[in-house]
């Protein structure tokens, strides 16, 4: 009996110390296993960090060349040049003086126009443009009237012609009678070589473009009456209207840039051949502006009557730095460019800009002599800085 309870006992604590021994390791294993996972998360958050840090690049854009390339991105070397002064305002294109002609009513009429004529189109030398009818007026048809009348007044001078020499009649008489058919000559004649079944054929007098038609379709004209406005367009003016407190300014003006609304080139007048004709010396009795008339070729683009923006040139200023408009970027009121600083990388920089000449923008601080600034494609440079797509710049400089 004793030995069974000793036997029992045994049993007993042997299998507490077996159980102990398992929470021990059981316990060992969750702790391992629970450093390891510390350890893990550890690691992971040392790896997001560093991938962070590795994305991180300030103000610095990245762009790889052929990124660029296809973005249309080109860079300059910003060097110091010459400048000018600049005044800007507003002006007008006009046609040249002889470059343009009317073509008039020769008769008294009603107005068709020949084929169609619009404005804009091109015409040569003598190529008909309206035709004027008189039928069925009371006046009767001016050319019938003229061809009456120089035949009768040819018949005159005839008889005349035969009795002179007899003196039958006076030499005054005669004179009279020769001074009468040739001016119904010259008026036949003037208007007898443009008619046609249909009336007087009124044609362009000299080649270029119609710039207006002055009459409609089924008006009634007098004679000299203007009809439609001819121009040539090879030489143009250009009148800008500057406010009386640069007056003392307009001595020293050499050139001029203007932009039309209807595109976004800006013209040199030192491309168009271009000059300054003359300065008012008054202001106009319209306004308080005072006229700077330019000439210069029409190569094209460029529509007489247009209002233009004008950005006037006068004295020069050395050792200027500026940059196309193209390489500008604006936000809230300032303004920025894109330097690169290698070929891969670029950085934006806030400038202080000056003066403006249509063409390039004369900056004041911001940059140095030998920046690579990006000149064109700035907006692109832009757009990839706020992408997320773009990857970080990781090489070092």
């Amino acid at each position: 009996m004793r030995k069974t309870f000793f036997i029992g006992t045994l049993s007993l604590f042997l299998l507490g110390a077996c159980n102990s021994q398992h929470h021990e390791e059981h316990d060992e294993h969750d702790h391992a296993t629970e450093q390891h996972d510390h350890a893990a998360e550890g690691a992971g958050h040392e790896g997001h960090n560093h991938e962070t840090e590795t994305h991180e690049s300030g103000n610095e854009i990245v762009l790889t060349p052929e990124k660029a390339k296809a973005a249309g991105v080109v860079v300059n070397e910003i060097q110091p040049g010459t400048f000018h002064q600049v005044i800007k305002t507003s002006g007008q294109v006009l046609a040249a003086q002889g470059d343009e002609r009317v073509a008039v009513a020769t008769v008294a009429g009603v107005v068709s126009f020949k084929n169609q004529v619009i404005e804009g189109m091109s015409v040569s030398q003598g190529m008909p443009l309206v035709v004027l009818s008189s039928r069925h007026m009371a006046e009767g048809d001016p050319v019938q009237k003229a061809r009456v009348a120089y035949e009768v007044a040819k018949k005159e001078y005839e008889r005349m012609a035969a009795l002179v020499g007899d003196k039958i009649v006076s030499e005054k008489e005669f004179a009279q009678a020769q001074q009468t058919y040739e001016n119904a000559r010259i008026s036949y004649e003037a208007v007898a070589k443009n008619q046609t079944e249909n009336g007087q054929v009124v044609t362009s007098p000299i080649g270029g473009y119609v710039k207006s038609l002055l009459v409609k379709e089924g008006d009634y004209v007098s004679v000299g009456q203007p009809l439609v406005s001819i121009t040539q367009n090879k030489r143009l003016f250009l009148r800008a209207d500057v406010s009386e407190k640069y007056y003392k300014d307009l001595g020293s003006i050499v050139s001029a840039h203007f932009r039309t609304p209807y595109n976004d080139e800006v013209y040199d007048l030192k491309k168009l051949n271009g000059r300054l004709l003359s300065y008012g010396k008054a202001s106009g009795e319209q306004g308080y502006y005072i006229p700077v008339t330019f000439e210069f070729d029409n190569r094209g683009g460029v529509v007489p009557g247009s209002f233009v923006e004008i950005f006037l040139l006068s004295q020069s200023m050395e050792g200027v730095l500026a940059v196309p408009e193209s390489a500008l970027t604006e936000e809230q009121g300032s303004f920025f460019v894109y330097r690169q600083v290698d070929e891969e990388c670029y950085e934006k920089q806030r400038v202080i800009v000056g003066a403006d000449d249509g063409e390039q923008v004369q900056i004041l601080s911001g940059i140095r002599a030998g920046d690579r600034i990006v000149t064109q494609g700035a907006y692109q440079v832009k757009l990839a800085s706020a992408s997320n797509a773009i990857p970080a710049h990781t090489h070092e400089h």
